[in-house]
């Protein structure tokens, strides 16, 4: 069995099982009476252990083995302690490295562990503390999300089959149950109440003390409601069509390489509609044809790539526990929105960002529980990771409810080492932004092997850059801190609006354009000493893209047409010499040389065949 593609095979379904071995771990330790998570954890190691003794990973299925040992131990009626379950989080630990080793070649057992796991389930021993662990851990260990709270119930809703608009039920009585206490685990997901083949039936559990007698009553209040279930009686829905739908493994590579050519069949379309414009012969009718088929091909091409956030958003729970322990605080993370779906190359590129503003969130952004009781606030801070969809582009967030950046200080730093000028009295948001993204620039007294170094801020902002979004920050003192992170859906063939300056043409993602209007002399105004253009009763700065790029050839256009670029809350005039129209463009990777300007993102090749630069509206704005 040790054929490459076996191992492959084996490695992806491994991951699966290890991101559900963490989450279960997690909802084990916020309640360690609870048998669920035991059961899905002892069938989860149960998987990894039947698939590595299959393709003959002696050493995986031996860790993986003793793990369900102690697992055994559990199930048969031992107390869970945290040392127990902190004891299996380093098994989970291990049970990655040796799996990324067997895959790679090397079966090696881990050193020191196995005899930990054969002590505690055979002797019934207390399981050791993780090193460097200290009596304190138990405390802390609660802190990142992992208290012990309400049981909670399972609860099963049907809505009735002639009820109107059953889909807006749900949610109504959706959103009464969460008035009694936490909503997970909600079959189908809420997208599906939308669709018109739901049937009204859901279930969901719900974390509260409240008796069963009260949550019926709040499920229906919502009215249409034609039975609620509980615990034992209540039939898991399925998600819907698409749960029974074949599904096979594809390679990500052999995606990719269809982008590239469906990308390349894109612009030989473009190029073809624009010879046959205007002809009436078969051959512009043909063309039409090819131009429908093109699109219908792009549009599977990148539903078959996009992928839910929680893909990425999977891993952070863990290690925000993690950073609850090394750093002594107590850390409440919480994540939303992790059905919205990405492009896997964009998605496959917020990893790192996401994980440098976590870690600042945990480390500078959250107070420690004394000093948090000092000001009124709960002793547990809060982390929030969620991710929104906004028109063509997605917003994903991480929130504290920290200290706050103090605007003063930074500016006072900011002064001392040259990176703002004498005369700057404030730090709006934008100017706050881009002294934090400073290489090296950080709030930190110290380094400490969390953060410090000051490049987590510049790492997010590069990459967000780097995939045509943009990264914002909000902050108010005492209050927390929010960065935003807004990237487009998919990146390899976008809709753009075309604009001209001089004799060259721009290209300008659709996405970042809200409207277009007309210059008009007598809406000009001043704002901040900028050029700005009065548009329905809101001033918003203009950025001339003839000046901009230096056009040299003739003069200003009677008519100056103005893109309205949002990005966020942020918006810019930006006024050009005439529109082109509206076209699917593939964005070319190249290499910028040096000193190219921050506003140019990209190139394209445009229906005839010319090339064009495209321009990045985050940097515009």
């Amino acid at each position: 069995m040790a054929d490459p593609k076996y191992a492959a095979l084996f490695l992806a379904e491994s991951r699966e099982h290890l991101r559900a071995c963490n989450q279960l771990l997690l909802a084990w330790e916020r309640d360690a009476a609870a048998s669920e998570p035991v059961n899905g954890l002892f069938r989860a190691i149960h998987n990894i252990k039947g698939m590595a003794a299959t393709m003959g990973y002696s050493a995986v299925a031996d860790l993986a083995h003793r793990a369900e040992s102690v697992l055994e131990t559990v199930r048969g009626g031992r107390a869970a302690t945290p040392e127990l379950i902190q004891l299996l989080f380093r098994s989970v630990d291990a049970l990655e490295k040796a799996i990324e080793g067997a895959a790679a070649g090397k079966d090696e057992p881990p050193a020191g562990l196995l005899a930990a796991l054969d002590r505690v389930a055979s002797a019934g021993a207390p399981a050791p503390a993780a090193p460097g662990a200290s009596a304190a851990t138990p405390p802390v260990a609660r802190a990142a999300g992992v208290r012990k709270g309400p049981v909670g119930h399972l609860v099963g809703v049907t809505i009735r089959g002639a009820a109107p608009m059953r889909g807006a039920r749900a949610l109504l009585a959706l959103q009464r149950a969460e008035t009694l206490g936490r909503v997970t685990a909600l079959r189908p997901a809420a997208v599906a109440f939308e669709r018109e083949d739901f049937d009204g039936r859901f279930s969901f559990h719900l974390r509260t003390d409240a008796p069963k007698e009260q949550i019926e009553a709040a499920v229906r209040s919502a009215g249409e409601v034609a039975a609620v279930a509980f615990d034992g009686n209540v039939v898991i829905e399925a998600e819907g069509p698409a749960v029974a739908a074949r599904q096979i493994r594809v390679d990500l590579h052999r995606l990719d390489a269809m982008m590239k050519q469906v990308g390349e069949l894109v612009v030989a379309r473009n190029r073809l509609v624009e010879r046959v414009r205007g002809d009436d012969s078969e051959v512009s009718e043909l063309a039409a044809v090819i131009s429908r088929l093109v699109s219908d091909l792009q549009s599977e091409i990148v539903e078959m790539r996009m992928t839910p956030v929680s893909e990425v958003f999977d891993r952070f729970p863990r290690l925000v526990r993690d950073l609850a322990r090394d750093l002594g605080k107590q850390i409440r993370f919480e994540v939303e929105g992790g059905d919205i779906e990405l492009d896997r190359a964009i998605l496959d590129e917020l990893g790192d960002p996401l994980l440098h503003l976590i870690r600042n969130a945990a480390d500078h952004g959250l107070e420690a529980a004394a000093e948090r009781e000092a000001v009124g606030k709960p002793a547990e801070g809060r982390i929030l990771l969620s991710a929104t969809r906004e028109r063509r582009s997605v917003a994903i967030r991480v929130s504290d409810d920290g200290r706050g950046i103090d605007r003063a200080a930074i500016l006072a730093k900011a002064k001392r080492e040259g990176l703002a000028d004498a005369g700057v009295a404030t730090l709006t948001d934008d100017l706050l932004l881009r002294v934090l993204a400073r290489p090296g620039f950080t709030t930190a007294a110290q380094v400490s092997g969390v953060s410090g170094r000051g490049v987590g801020v510049e790492v997010a902002l590069g990459r967000a850059r780097a995939l045509g979004g943009s990264l914002d920050v909000q902050t108010e003192p005492g209050r927390g801190t929010t960065f935003t992170l807004r990237v487009p859906l998919t990146l390899a063939i976008v809709r753009a609006l075309l604009a001209q300056a001089g004799e060259e043409r721009y290209a300008v993602p659709l996405v970042y354009v809200a409207e277009t209007v007309e210059f008009d002399a007598r809406a000009v105004t001043a704002l901040r000493s900028r050029e700005a253009l009065v548009v329905r009763d809101r001033v918003i700065p203009t950025v001339h893209l003839r000046d901009l790029v230096a056009a040299r050839a003739g003069g200003e256009p009677a008519r100056r047409p103005t893109i309205i670029l949002e990005v966020g809350e942020r918006r810019t005039a930006l006024v050009v010499d005439a529109l082109l129209g509206q076209q699917d463009i593939v964005i070319e990777p190249f290499d910028a040389p040096r000193g190219m300007p921050p506003y140019l993102g990209g190139a394209t090749i445009l229906a005839d065949g010319a090339p064009a630069l495209i321009l990045d509206a985050a940097a515009l704005v």
